[in-house]
């Protein structure tokens, strides 16, 4: 049976269940009764509403659904949400590659920033270093689908993700949570909190995270593959300060020493022969330095003034750092062909000012935004084989690049109610963003730089450059909705996304063209060879946000197209620098290349037959095409461009059977929770790979869960990827640069058992 035909069975199964028990349930109607569900309160909008009264596509996962459902990490959230795609990025083990709707960037060098936006609380992270967030301390996620400009921090182009962590109790109160599992597994995390007086509490969390590798490096005993070894914490300080004021301070880290994540080859070793290996997760990495580390770290102070019954001011402080060591292998291979060390090291300060308004029917935010941050990276790429081969060992072309965004916007966004039924929201954003940038690319004979501990010494500089350029847009937003009666609320909606544009660190001044054909190659030509322009976003969007049965049932729709405009497509190719023939170097190519059209649909619900069973399912659907692609020699090439980590379909299926369960002379509950995620052909990057891309694939979790009633104990059995489905997720395309030709692959996890036991004191 092929993935397709397997995901489609699956998916007609789950529906045919459902099917089944919608006449019991739509039986039940009249009177409500306890089997309805929860009402879902998001503050999307900056303000608490019902999930179901929000005019935006959003989905919600609390804190205790994703402890149920044995979610480990962010990863996980997109297996239930549509037109999603988050996934660990290439030879990395917490840089995160996030899109949504056809819209990212997964590209973590420095001078790319994200098309999605992803929040700790109320604060933007700037650089995808560190992001896959593990999943601990929280109380939801949300996810929001579209641009983001006129409610949150930075304009997103594509969406948000917001990770929002648990308020302190008023009572003292402690967790402990411990969990075992196939390869080597354990898990430790403890959270406790208590009140110092009557007006302040203070609480925290530490986390240890384990895990031996899924495979090995041949090549390094001792180092293993798709290893994990993680602590992390949060500390949060909350004081009322007064009747209306009140100061959150928060804080978190993060020390990531797991081995260096290497890839998969795909083909043979063109010079030494190296086979293909038969296990995915193994790896012949040849490492120069074996130590991988990411440290991060961050805190934020909250202060919130209510100055009466409708208005209140909201100030959020916030600086993040985190700093990346990696050593990634790009042939993966013990030869030294193409290896690539690299640092990153970012930094950001931001500054939110909010003044919120709720009243009778007008309600909204209106706030200032500043961000200041630096991305700045360095990294080798040394090239061994091919030294030799032209008479320089140890050829090594080392980038450096240094990237200052000086960041501003105003924003508001207010809704009004026009009458019972009819609500309209209108919003703007105008953001300024800078960009100053410091590119160093210079040519080196005897293998690792100094940076990286080595002794090469420099024998040419390729680039030297310095620019700066400031970015501005308005981006507006309006809606319409209507809620003829209390269950059903309809929407129109219009909004648009900003991208600001940068400067491509692995550009090379001595290799840009004459591009104003004046016969000579001037500075004019070098800047404009470096920038990339801004890109933008105008979404369309009719919704429908129902509640059926007596609250049994729960049913999102959302259709949507979008006109994305000046789409930034980064990319490396191999260049040869003196024309002998011979690739001995790498240049990045990045531009405004494309124009493109992404129409689709995504239906998300939930429904509850009865006390025992309960049904969720989402299905996303879209068509991205490029409308236009400009490719390096000014011919368009859209036809023969696809969207990369776009799959034009996404389902998943739950389905949780619940039933009571003394256990221990504990009265309790037992939840047995089986899941299918679907996810479609998927391209890694816009030019098809057949050999790199990734056919479709399902994956089947099941978790077994027992509470006790009381809320003290909790514990589970959570399989994953039931099937063992091997299924990439990213990838390296060089097949031109070194002599070994280098296609590799890295994959998501294979068959994974966890055991879990959760205290409550």
């Amino acid at each position: 049976m092929s993935y397709r035909t397997g995901a489609l069975a699956a998916t007609i199964t789950a529906f045919a269940v459902f099917l089944l028990a919608v006449p019991e349930v739509a039986g039940a109607q009249g009177a409500k009764t306890a089997g309805e569900f929860d009402e879902i309160v998001v503050t999307a909008r900056r303000r608490e509403e019902s999930l179901q009264e929000v005019p935006l596509s959003i989905s919600v996962l609390s804190g205790d659904q994703l402890a149920r459902n044995g979610i480990a990490d962010i990863i996980g959230v997109a297996q239930s949400v549509p037109n999603v795609t988050l996934e660990v990025s290439r030879g990395t083990n917490t840089t995160l590659t996030a899109f949504i709707r056809g819209v990212g960037q997964q590209d973590p060098v420095a001078g790319f920033e994200s098309g999605v936006g992803i929040y700790i609380d109320d604060v933007y992270l700037n650089r995808p270093h560190a992001a896959v967030l593990d999943i601990y301390d929280v109380e939801r996620i949300e996810v929001l689908r579209g641009p983001q400009g006129t409610l949150y921090g930075r304009n997103t182009i594509g969406g948000a993700i917001r990770y929002i962590t648990r308020s302190l109790a008023d009572e003292a109160e402690g967790k402990a949570r411990f969990s075992v599992g196939n390869y080597g597994q354990l898990d430790v995390v403890f959270t406790a909190s208590t009140p110092i007086s009557d007006s302040f509490r203070i609480g925290g969390t530490i986390a240890s995270l384990s895990r031996d590798g899924f495979g090995d490096n041949l090549t390094q005993p001792g180092i293993e593959n798709y290893h994990k070894e993680y602590i992390g914490g949060r500390i949060r300080a909350e004081w009322d300060a007064t009747d209306s004021l009140s100061f959150i301070l928060s804080g978190d880290f993060s020390d990531d020493d797991s081995d260096p994540r290497q890839g998969h080859r795909l083909t043979v070793g063109n010079v030494t022969g190296s086979p293909i290996l038969p296990n995915v997760f193994d790896t012949r990495a040849g490492l120069s330095v074996p130590q991988q580390s990411v440290d991060s770290l961050g805190g934020a102070l909250t202060a919130q003034w209510t100055l009466n019954d409708r208005w209140m001011i909201k100030n959020i402080l916030a600086y993040r750092d985190d700093e990346s060591f990696s050593p990634i292998d790009f042939d993966s291979l013990e030869a030294v062909d193409l290896d690539v060390p690299v640092v990153y090291d970012n930094e950001q300060f931001s500054e939110e000012l909010q003044l919120i308004y709720d009243g009778e029917r007008l309600s909204g935010v209106a706030g200032f935004y500043m961000l200041d941050a630096s991305a700045f990276n360095t990294f080798d790429v040394v090239l061994g084989q091919t030294g030799t081969l032209i008479g320089i060992p140890g050829l090594n072309a080392n980038t450096l690049g240094d990237v200052q965004t000086d960041s501003w916007s105003v924003f508001a966004d207010f809704s009004y109610d026009i009458n019972d039924e009819f609500s309209v929201s209108v919003g703007g954003r105008y953001t300024s963003d800078e960009r100053t940038s410091l590119v160093l690319r210079q040519t080196y004979a005897g293998g690792i730089s100094p940076i990286f501990g080595g002794s090469a010494v420099v024998i040419a500089t390729t680039s030297d450059f310095a620019g700066s350029k400031e970015f501005n847009e308005f981006s507006p937003r309006a809606s319409l909705s209507w809620k003829p009666v209390e269950e059903h609320n309809f929407y129109v909606s219009y909004s648009e996304g900003f991208k600001g544009g940068s400067f491509d660190p692995r550009s090379q001044t001595s290799a840009a063209p004459d591009l104003d054909g004046d016969g000579d190659i001037d500075s004019t030509d070098i800047f404009n060879f470096m920038i990339f322009e801004p890109e933008t976003v105008k979404s369309y969007e009719i919704g429908a946000k129902s509640v059926w049965a007596d609250g049994r049932i729960t049913s999102n729709v959302a259709v949507f197209f979008a006109d994305y405009e000046d789409v930034q497509v980064p990319g490396s190719i191999g260049f040869d620098s003196d024309n002998d023939g011979t690739v001995d170097s790498f240049i990045g190519v990045t531009s405004n290349a494309g124009k493109a059209d992404m129409t689709g649909i995504e239906f998300e619900g939930m429904a509850r037959a009865n006390d025992n069973w309960n049904f969720a399912w989402s299905i996303g659907y879209i068509d991205a095409e490029y409308t236009q692609f400009i490719d390096a020699f000014g011919v368009d090439v859209s036809d023969e461009r696809v969207f990369q980590n776009t799959p034009e379909l996404t389902a998943s299926g739950f389905i949780t059977y619940e039933m009571p369960m003394t256990l221990f002379s504990d009265e309790g509950s037992l939840a047995v929770i089986t899941s299918a995620s679907f996810r479609d052909d998927t391209s890694q990057f816009e030019t098809p790979i057949p050999l790199l891309d990734q056919e479709s694939y399902t994956l089947w979790d099941l978790s077994i869960v027992w509470e006790a009633d009381d809320g003290r104990v909790r514990a589970g059995i959570h399989g994953k990827n039931l099937t063992d489905e091997e299924y990439k997720v990213a990838g390296y395309n060089f097949p031109t640069l070194g002599l070994e030709g280098n296609v590799t692959a890295f994959y998501g996890n294979p068959l994974t058992v966890t055991a879990t036991v959760e205290f409550r004191f």
